[in-house]
C-alpha cells in the first residue's frame, strides 16, 4: 500500500513555502508521495476575483516542481463536480487507486476551523490528517514557520517588488507576467478548461 500526503490549495500562485512543506511531510510522514492537489474553486473562499485560470495554476505547479522527488503536482480535482469538496476528492481518489493510502495534510488554521469541513469525521476516522504550523497555529509536524504566502506575492508583483526567492526561479517570470494583468485584461486566461 503507498502512502500518499494530499496537500490542496489553490497555489496562487505556488511558493517556496509550499515545497518546503511538501518535502518536510515526505520525509517526516513517511509517504512515498506528495501529492499537491491544485484546486479549481474552494467551497470556503466563493467568488475570489484574484484567482488565476485553473490550468495556469496547475502548469506553474508542474514547473516549479520540476526535479523535487517525490512531489507532484495535481490537476484531479479539475475533473470533479464543483464545488470541490475534500471528503468527495478523498473519496474520488480511494475509488480510482485502491493500492494507495491517502492522508490530508492541513494548515493549523485549517485545523482549528475542521468541524466545519464537510464529513470531517469521516476524513479523520478513513483517511487522518497532517497538521502542519501556520501563523499562530501550531502542527503536528515540525518545519521553520515560513513567512511567505501567496497573497504576499500577488501584492508584490502588483506594487512592482521583486519575488526573487520567494517562488522558484523557473517561476517567477510566469508569476510576474500573469498576476501584474488585471483579471479582466489577461490574455492568457482565455484558454480557460472549463
Amino acid at each position: 500500500m503507498r502512502k500518499i500526503g494530499i496537500f490542496g490549495g489553490s497555489f496562487n500562485p505556488i511558493h517556496c513555502g509550499h515545497i518546503a512543506l511538501a518535502k518536510a511531510a515526505l520525509e517526516q510522514c513517511g509517504f512515498d508521495e506528495v501529492w499537491l492537489m491544485v484546486s479549481p474553486q474552494n467551497p470556503l473562499k466563493q467568488g475570489s476575483s484574484e484567482l488565476l485560470d485553473d490550468r495556469l495554476r496547475y502548469e506553474m505547479a508542474k514547473k516549479a516542481l520540476e526535479g523535487v522527488e517525490g512531489v507532484v503536482a495535481c490537476d484531479y480535482e479539475f475533473h470533479l463536480s464543483r464545488p470541490s469538496y475534500t471528503w468527495n476528492t478523498l473519496q474520488h481518489l480511494s475509488n480510482d487507486y485502491p493500492d494507495c493510502e491517502f492522508r490530508l495534510l492541513i494548515g493549523g488554521d485549517n485545523w482549528a476551523h475542521f468541524q466545519r469541513w464537510r464529513h470531517w469525521k469521516d476524513i479523520l476516522r478513513q483517511h487522518g490528517v497532517v497538521v502542519y504550523p501556520r501563523g499562530n497555529y501550531p502542527g503536528t509536524i515540525q518545519m521553520p514557520l515560513l513567512q511567505v504566502s501567496s497573497t504576499e506575492i500577488r501584492e508584490r508583483v502588483k506594487l512592482r517588488q521583486p519575488i526573487t526567492g520567494l517562488v522558484p526561479a523557473a517561476i517567477e517570470q510566469q508569476v510576474t507576467d500573469y498576476y501584474s494583468c488585471s483579471r479582466q485584461s489577461c490574455p492568457s486566461d482565455n484558454h480557460s478548461s472549463r
